[in-house]
């Protein structure tokens, strides 16, 4: 029997992904289901950006593109974190990879070893932890606050940082909370971030969804040194509804992303070729389908939050990215038997908050059409009325 390694171990399944696959079960076998659970725009990928990629294809872009990604796409990256976030990197400080969650795989397997402490406020997103493991590095869970909108604060911070802590890892707007930082929030962490010289891995997905007129503001941005600390993660899967073309970036220090094009080219080689001239198509062509859908999306917001609000589910304001992470203790059950019962008696279909380490919430994603979460809150009310 071939035994397995040891870090097999140290890493759980993605909760996200088992109950999706337990509601598509479901919805084959003929059950009405409404889907809270995955984090995917329901709209079609941006038509100019399919046609793109169809055009690569046509014109034989089927080979091995470099390690690091098509250089026009990382020159292209590279202006778009100057134009839009205030980051001055080059294109050689950008690395094109297989999704964001490979993006930030390659930046911490090349910043993080054995006795590494990597700072993940709660409730954080189910990825984090798991890979600062297989980096062989310790997760240290930071707990955040509900009455503070799930936010790091420096005082936190600086009091969660030891001498073995190299990393610090920063999420806005967040999954699973819908928090925005501001400005000032930022520079205050960043003040301690480099005053204890600890990275921060920014991970920067949601930037495009963003609500009420807010503004998103990179923390790297906020200064030279903070600058020189900051490994900034970002993709095209939430903001161009591209979740399936696996395309992701990272910027940072060039010796970092140096480790990170090395790591890659003996991993998956690299992304896609064809799927990258689309991503090209993207930075270069119009982006109205981002604001119509960041548009939508901030009205099923409201429609979601007002829904939970009125069945006095205590839900901090999301104010970016597209979930709601009420709490359900009043209920008297944790998350988890909240989503299992939830599921089987309504077949509304929701994260409990244990996959993001608070188990006294569950996520709901609104990702999903208006018609959706109507019916799925009159099932949600359903089933609270019973509970009472």
């Amino acid at each position: 029997m071939i035994q397995l390694a040891d870090r097999t171990a140290m890493i759980s399944p993605s909760t996200t992904l088992a109950i999706a696959a337990r509601a598509k079960a479901l919805a084959a076998a003929g059950v009405q289901v409404y889907d809270f659970s995955v984090g995917e725009p329901d709209f079609d990928t941006p038509a100019h950006i399919r046609e793109a990629a169809k055009r690569a294809l046509d014109e034989g872009k089927t080979r091995y593109a470099p390690a690091a990604g098509v250089p026009r796409l990382r020159e292209l990256v590279a202006e778009k974190l100057r134009r839009e976030n205030g980051l001055n990197y080059t294109p050689d400080q950008v690395i094109i990879s297989t999704g964001g969650k490979q993006a930030i795989l390659n930046v911490m397997l090349a910043v993080l070893g054995p006795g590494d402490e990597v700072l993940i406020p709660t409730p954080y997103w189910v990825s984090y932890p798991e890979i600062a493991k297989l980096a062989r590095a310790k997760p240290v869970l930071v707990p955040t606050e509900a009455a503070d909108g799930y936010k790091l604060t420096a005082e936190q911070l600086r009091q969660a940082i030891t001498p073995r802590t190299k990393m610090l890892i920063l999420n806005s707007p967040s999954n699973p909370t819908g928090t925005v930082y501001t400005r000032e929030e930022l520079q205050a962490l960043a003040e301690v971030l480099v005053e204890k010289q600890v990275a921060v891995l920014s991970d920067e997905m949601y930037e495009k969804l963003i609500y009420d007129g807010e503004t998103h503001v990179s923390i790297g941005s906020l200064g030279p040194e903070i600058f020189e600390l900051t490994l900034t993660c970002n993709g095209f899967s939430k903001a161009y509804a591209a979740t399936g073309w696996r395309l992701g970036y990272a910027a940072g220090p060039h010796h970092v992303i140096k480790a990170a094009v090395d790591i890659q080219s003996h991993t998956t080689s690299g992304a896609t070729t064809f799927a990258q001239y689309g991503a090209i198509a993207a930075l270069e062509g119009p982006q109205e389908a981002l604001v119509a859908m960041r548009r939508e999306f901030e009205g099923r917001r409201d429609l979601m939050y007002a829904g939970l609000q009125a069945l006095k589910l205590p839900c901090p304001y999301p104010r970016g990215a597209f979930y709601a992470f009420p709490s359900v203790a009043s209920t008297g059950l944790d998350g988890d038997t909240f989503c299992a019962r939830l599921l089987e008696q309504e077949h509304v279909v929701c994260v409990p908050g244990s996959a993001f380490g608070a188990p006294e919430c569950v996520r709901f994603s609104y990702a999903t059409s208006r018609a959706t979460i109507e019916k799925g809150l009159t099932a949600l009310a359903r089933f609270l009325s019973r509970l009472d």
